[in-house]
């Protein structure tokens, strides 16, 4: 027994020794992400997860580590566990993250779900957009680019791509010569420098150069523009300024802003932008067309998301008070790598709209003042389910250059240069509203079915009018005819035909009329339910007898009526005008009249012991236009009718 009882005391002191280590091993993890050291603390998590260790801390530190070096699919498998392991409503940042990172695993309808959850979870209203309609929108722009990978590409990060005259500048750390003096502990990798390359040589095997050392330091300097006359330049660097390399109060390094100006020597004097902080980043600098106003990201405090775009203006004394661009540009998440093109385009990466995963690439028209509607996803092949950003493009040539992070790269971001081969359209949708009313009394009717018809006859949309008759029928395709019918019981069915016009985002109003609908024991015999149902009148193509769309429309009508009183039987009755030959004619109304019959008993249901019916050519006019004698075309069209007369109820 005593023996036993020291074996259980080993077992229990073994497994306190492990849960003891794994604890140390998590709050080291925990550590490295509070440092931003996501590679080192990938290491210590990866040792538990091989172990079978399961805990909130270990997949949350897990799918941060690759969350924020961007290797999405991987993040999506731990903040999967996470999710299976346990409920996320008192930390929705997490489902956020879940939400991206199945995105980039192309996982969208999983991504769709969780992302509602967080929504929920966060308190945050629906999105200002469809996410389904925005998706359609995705594949009607894709295609529009040719993509090419630069030859100067690295095997670590190459990225934000600007124009330097002839020559394009951009962000790097790869290893030039010997071993890097600093790495940074986020990825393990050297600190970015600023280089530049001939554009010409940007597919040839032309290699950059670091650009002058004054604008490079030790730290990070990246995301850079330069005005039109190259004399002046705005970049991103760490917080360090003079030799002096600050943090904030949770010992972070921060992002800012600077500016250099050449001197007569043609040397940069180079200063900090009076907005930056030592608490919140301020970077990725972009010059409107005219040059008097610096856009920019950052996390500023009173935003609306992660980071947000902001505007300000370049005086003569120096600059304005920073504006943020609103929650039409901004989102809750990361807005940021601005850009715009001299026709007055915005582009900008945003990983907050629906996009294909991660940062995508979006642009606005600043033109227009364009409000959120206006701010469209370029599409692919420049978007992927990974990070795209740092979009620049000439705006005469349509020539340009990104950076990705895509599958199929040199290193961790590489450049791509792009030519845009057709413009960016936007689908162009309208919506559709109404109200219904008596068409005696001109009182509204709640509860009458509406229903929206394509020209082909299919049910595109459906709603109820509500207390106050209105009605809901959805986007509808612009340029295109459409039939919004209303049943209800008691009332005749009421309908209106349109067509859209091409203006984008246009609501129609329409306006239906019912009229209350006479039963079938009141109808007397002989009753034309072309004046019962108040029928528009039944077309036809010259020369054809076809039912159209539009003329099925109408007959559905009546179908809809001989429905409702199953005993009534009627005698179709076709007729033409006088133009023409008698015979002709004839022969012409009897066809019709045959297809008539046949689509109320092919499409619609009804029995053909039911239904009678013949042509009568022009001999049943019911005016005096007949041979010889001249009449205008609305004289001549009352005598081209459909009759549907009531023979037996």
């Amino acid at each position: 027994m005593k023996y036993c009882i020291n074996i259980i005391a080993v077992i229990f002191l073994l497994n306190a020794g492990l849960v003891n280590a794994q604890k140390k091993a998590i709050k080291k993890g925990n550590k490295e992400i509070e440092g931003y050291s996501y590679i080192d603390a990938q290491e210590q998590y990866l040792k538990l997860a091989d172990e079978g260790f399961k805990s909130e801390d270990l997949f949350k530190g897990l799918g941060d580590s690759y969350y924020f070096t961007a290797d999405y699919i991987n993040a999506s498998k731990w903040y999967g566990e996470l999710y299976q392991f346990m409920e996320l409503n008192d930390t929705p940042d997490y489902l956020y993250r879940y939400a991206q990172s199945l995105k980039s695993a192309e996982q969208y309808k999983l991504s769709n779900k969780i992302m509602i959850e967080y929504r929920s979870a966060a308190g945050i209203p629906d999105p200002k957009e469809n996410n389904e309609e925005k998706m359609k929108e995705i594949v009607y722009n894709s295609g529009r680019y040719e993509i090419r990978p630069v030859s100067f590409n690295s095997s670590l990060s190459d990225f934000a791509p600007a124009f330097n005259g002839n020559k394009l500048t951009f962000a790097s750390n790869r290893i030039v010569g010997s071993k890097p003096d600093k790495i940074h502990n986020w990825n393990e990798q050297p600190f970015l420098d600023l280089y530049s390359v001939i554009m010409e040589g940007a597919y040839s095997g032309t290699v950059p150069e670091k650009i002058d050392d004054k604008l490079n330091t030790q730290y990070h300097e990246s995301t850079a523009v330069y005005t039109k006359d190259l004399n002046t330049i705005y970049f991103t660097r760490n917080n360090y300024t003079k030799g002096d390399y600050k943090s904030d109060n949770s010992g972070t390094n921060r992002l800012k802003l600077y500016r250099g100006i050449k001197n007569e020597k043609e040397k940069w004097d180079i200063i900090e932008l009076p907005f930056n902080s030592n608490e919140y980043s301020v970077a990725h600098p972009a010059l409107s067309v005219d040059e008097k106003t610096l856009y920019f990201a950052s996390d500023m405090p009173g935003g609306f998301g992660l980071s947000d775009l902001y505007k300000v203006d370049i005086t003569n004394d120096g600059f304005g008070t920073p504006i943020n661009l609103g929650d039409n540009f901004n989102t809750e998440q990361r807005d940021t790598f601005p850009f715009i093109s001299s026709d007055n385009m915005l582009y900008y990466a945003s990983e907050g709209l629906t996009g294909l995963g991660g940062l995508d690439i979006f642009v606005a028209d600043l033109n227009q003042n364009t409000a959120f509607d206006g701010i469209v996803n370029v599409g692919k092949p420049i978007n992927s389910p990974k990070d795209d950003f740092g979009f620049i493009i000439h705006g005469i040539s349509r020539k340009g250059f990104f950076s990705s992070n895509r599958d199929g790269g040199k290193g961790f971001d590489d450049i791509y240069g792009l030519t845009e081969l057709k413009q960016l359209q936007r689908i162009c949708t309208q919506s559709v509203i109404g109200i219904i009313r008596d068409k005696n009394t001109n009182q509204i009717i709640s509860g009458a079915k509406v229903i929206l018809l394509s020209d082909a006859n299919e049910v595109l949309a459906e709603d109820i009018s509500d207390d106050n008759g209105a009605f809901k029928l959805g986007e509808i395709d612009c340029e295109r005819t459409y039939t919004a019918r209303a049943t209800k019981n008691g009332y005749s069915i009421a309908e209106k035909i349109f067509t859209s016009t091409a203006e984008l985002a246009l609501e129609l109003d329409l306006t239906l009329n019912m009229s209350p609908i006479i039963t079938g024991p009141s109808v007397a015999i002989g009753t034309d339910l072309t004046t019962l149902l108040n029928l528009e009148n039944i077309n036809f193509d010259y020369d054809k007898s076809f039912i159209r769309p539009d003329a099925a429309a109408i007959l559905q009508r009546v179908v809809n009526y001989m429905n409702e009183y199953p005993t009534v039987k009627i005698d179709v009755r076709s007729h033409t005008d006088s133009r023409g030959r008698d015979s002709y004619n004839q022969k012409l109304s009897q066809r019709r009249n045959k297809a008539t019959r046949e689509w109320l008993i092919n499409k619609g249901g009804i029995s053909s012991t039911r239904l009678s019916g013949q042509g009568y050519g022009e001999s049943r006019l019911v005016n005096e236009c007949s041979n010889g004698v001249p009449c205008g075309d609305e004289k001549h069209e009352r005598n081209r009718r459909s009759e549907f007369i009531v023979v037996s109820k």
